[in-house]
């Protein structure tokens, strides 16, 4: 049983203007070290470890300070504030709350035990523009919902996928869904529930194995809907526009443009800026971390890379 632990959190409330963005990125801070914290525990476990209630709840380290915002943040379902989240290749957790001004506050660790977690992604149920759980595959390809609350099964059998993320909600409802990729080159939706529960899969299409990297999250074009951006083996980049229908979650691709190989990770958490339009980080063969800020645009849906972070990025086993 690879998601077994309960745990609890403690309210944070940092110094930022404005109440609302106070209580946002207060519940961005606070789950990105309560869910780390269920998620470390849940790598840790094993077939002889005690089932669900059998051990004391844990309390997380203490919320680390958040930066300041400007005072015309923006804070958007369609371009979430989620954290970036890292795993080194020892297990160790990392988190990196944006700055709000296009970088990334120091990075906080959570602990560690990340070793048997294959892949994870963050959500925001509720549409409220902060992130509140993650989805991660454990060791055995089952898959567990983590939250401030605990941490439960929720699928099975997710070994025989090579991509999974959470671009936003892509079937019309408030929770963020999931896309995943077969072995063969077919993308699969599954569709999220309130409490974290996933549908029966629902085929988007065949294809899809020609893509070296699929990620995005929110809106990238500015219509309310989610898309989603693809990288094919000779480095082109594609604009999939969502339709709001998870009978036909995207339209034909548009290009975006070439050159993208030089990345070996592309990575959509949401707005990182806070300008109300969603970004994309990537980072490159050297180990430098770069930020595509997003225009809202279909037609170039972001402007010319920033860098953000030198080098380093490339002790990442996990970035999500």
């Amino acid at each position: 049983m690879p998601f077994p632990y309960a745990y609890r959190s403690e309210p944070y409330v940092p110094h930022l203007p404005g109440r609302s963005r106070r209580r946002a990125v207060s519940r961005a801070v606070t789950a990105a070290t309560a869910v780390a914290l269920a998620a470390v525990t849940a790598g840790t476990a094993s077939a002889d470890v005690p089932g669900p209630g059998s051990v004391p709840a844990v309390r997380p380290p203490s919320a680390p300070a958040a930066p300041a915002l400007r005072a015309d943040a923006r804070l958007s379902p369609d371009a979430p504030f989620f954290p970036v989240q890292a795993v080194d290749r020892k297990g160790g957790y990392f988190s990196y709350l944006p700055d709000g001004k296009g970088g990334l506050a120091p990075r906080e660790s959570a602990g560690d035990g990340w070793n048997a977690i294959k892949a994870a992604t963050a959500v925001d149920h509720d549409r409220d523009g902060v992130f509140e759980a993650n989805y991660a595959i454990g060791p055995d390809d089952s898959v567990g919902y983590i939250t401030r609350k605990g941490a439960r099964e929720v699928a099975t059998d997710w070994g025989q996928y090579d991509s999974f993320f959470s671009p936003g909600t892509l079937g019309g409802s408030k929770e963020s869904d999931i896309l995943v990729r077969d072995r063969a080159g077919v993308l699969w939706l599954y569709l999220a529930k309130a409490d974290g529960s996933l549908s029966g899969r629902k085929k988007v299409g065949p294809g899809w194995g020609q893509y070296t990297a699929i990620t995005g999250r929110g809106d990238l074009t500015g219509d309310g809907r989610t898309d989603i951006v693809a990288r094919d083996g000779k480095g082109t980049l594609w604009l999939y526009q969502g339709t709001g229908d998870a009978s036909r979650p995207f339209k034909a691709r548009t290009r975006i443009g070439d050159g993208w190989n030089q990345f070996n990770t592309l990575l959509g958490t949401g707005d990182v800026d806070l300008d109300g339009h969603a970004d994309l980080l990537a980072r490159d063969g050297k180990g430098a971390l770069w930020l595509y800020k997003g225009t809202g645009r279909a037609s170039a849906p972001f402007k010319s890379r920033v860098l953000v972070g030198k080098s380093g990025w490339n002790q990442y086993r996990l970035l999500f």
